[in-house]
């Protein structure tokens, strides 16, 4: 499981090196743009890593089965991560309380 958390830890950091890189090479860039290419990429090898062996008996693939279990992994997973970043909360949110 180390190993794993490893593996999760440097693909996240990697991807955040990998956008601020695309930012230095063009200091004009839309960082909006730059994301939601991030983004993109990650939901595409995602979803192709999540492909059902074939086996309709296959208790490992039975949560990813169809596409819209697919999907609604991929939406939690992606609850969790936003949840757990140090950016999901802004200084700047509506939401904020002012004193």
């Amino acid at each position: 499981m180390k190993n794993a958390h490893t593996l999760f830890d440097s693909a996240a950091s990697q991807t955040v090196e990998l956008a601020n890189t695309l930012t230095d090479k063009d200091p004009q860039a839309d960082l909006w743009e730059i994301a939601d290419g991030m983004l993109a990429g990650a939901v595409h090898y995602w979803l192709y890593t999540r492909q059902p062996c074939g086996d309709p008996r296959c208790e490992e693939c039975a949560a990813i089965s169809t596409a819209e279990e697919r999907l609604a992994q991929l939406l939690k997973d992606l609850e969790q991560y936003a949840r757990e970043s140090d950016y999901f909360h802004s200084p700047t949110d509506l939401n904020v309380g002012r004193a």
